[in-house]
């Protein structure tokens, strides 16, 4: 069978950083710390006609704060014209009335605001930056007076995992109804900060248990996760596109200097979008291959959920080991 028939034509989701600038310096950040140049504003309309040609359905503006970016409102829009479907996460510091309408205007679909805590005081202390969650908060008032969508990103942690239902409820209470509840990363400065933030493996299936059957009982509130290590729990019964991580996969990364990587939480250019042939990278690279193959290692040698985790999260186990196929420390079996 030809290789390339065992995968997608092209992935389903370009994660963009614009900018790795950020109004905030938060201690789990994976790219606070990264240095690179930034593109123009007609050479990032240059990736957009690739990611048209190659008929990408969904990009997701990250960063770095993307709102920093003074031409974003243009990227974004003609990225909408091109047919695709933009998304954005913000911290939402800059986030206004008159911005949301502009976001909405310029074709946005929704927009992600990250809130850490439920405790004004902790997502400030956290966020390193007094008086975010007003801000934040406030962003979420104004998304949702403008008509557009508005969801909440919330990073589990030490500061959070024991207190997550009362996110639920701020999220309620800002007329937001998806809130994502993502594993902890152990990149940038969020491995440096990890043995003050992480959990052990154990609080980590405390947790799954628990949000997992919230989110079962729960039917005005969408709960999403981004961790593959969740398939390990036993009877659990989503069904997803893929199995183990989806970076490299069904997403990609773009830097700010047009590199691709397989995720922002790995580090590794596998080309450039706009100096190298895109079908070559996504079919051919030699890392992308490895990420979509990968070998049990140590304990998931003799694990008879492998073939549901992969492994669980291949960002996490390289930040820890430099090796893919190593397993995934927040892994509980």
């Amino acid at each position: 069978m030809d290789e390339r028939q065992e995968i997608l034509s092209a992935p389903l989701t370009f994660n963009w950083t614009l900018s790795y600038r950020c109004n905030f310096t938060c201690d789990h950040c994976y790219s606070r710390d990264e240095v690179c140049n930034e593109l123009s504003t007609a050479d990032n309309y240059r990736i957009i006609d690739v990611l048209a040609e190659q008929q990408i359905p969904f990009i997701n503006f990250g960063g770095g704060e993307p709102l920093l970016r003074d031409d974003l409102f243009d990227i974004a829009g003609y990225a909408t014209q091109c047919g695709l479907n933009v998304s954005m996460n913000s911290n939402g510091w800059l986030l206004d009335s008159k911005v949301a309408q502009r976001l909405r205007d310029c074709g946005f679909k929704s927009v992600g605001i990250s809130i850490d805590s439920p405790e004004p005081t902790v997502h400030d202390q956290f966020r390193n930056m007094p008086g975010s969650f007003t801000r934040a908060t406030h962003a979420l008032d104004s998304l949702a007076d403008s008509g557009l969508k508005s969801t909440m990103s919330s990073v589990v942690s030490r500061i959070n995992y024991r207190c997550f239902q009362d996110l639920l409820d701020l999220a309620r209470d800002h007329h937001v109804t998806q809130i994502y509840l993502h594993n902890f990363k152990c990149s940038g400065r969020g491995f440096k900060n990890r043995e003050n933030l992480d959990l052990t493996p154990e609080e980590w299936q405390t947790f799954y248990r628990e949000a997992l059957a919230t989110k079962e009982r729960i039917s005005d509130l969408i709960i999403s996760f981004d961790d593959p290590v969740i398939a390990s729990l036993p009877g659990y019964q989503h069904q997803s596109m893929v199995k183990g991580s989806s970076c490299g996969k069904l997403s990609l990364h773009l830097r700010p200097n047009g590199d691709i990587t397989p995720c922002g939480f790995i580090p590794v250019v596998v080309g450039n979008i706009l100096k190298d042939d895109f079908e070559t990278i996504w079919f051919e690279s030699p890392v992308l291959k490895a990420m979509r193959s990968k070998v049990a290692s140590g304990k998931c040698a003799s694990c008879s959920v492998f073939e549901d985790c992969q492994g669980g999260c291949t960002a996490r186990a390289f930040a820890t080991t430099g090796d893919f196929n190593q397993p995934d420390p927040h892994c509980w079996k």
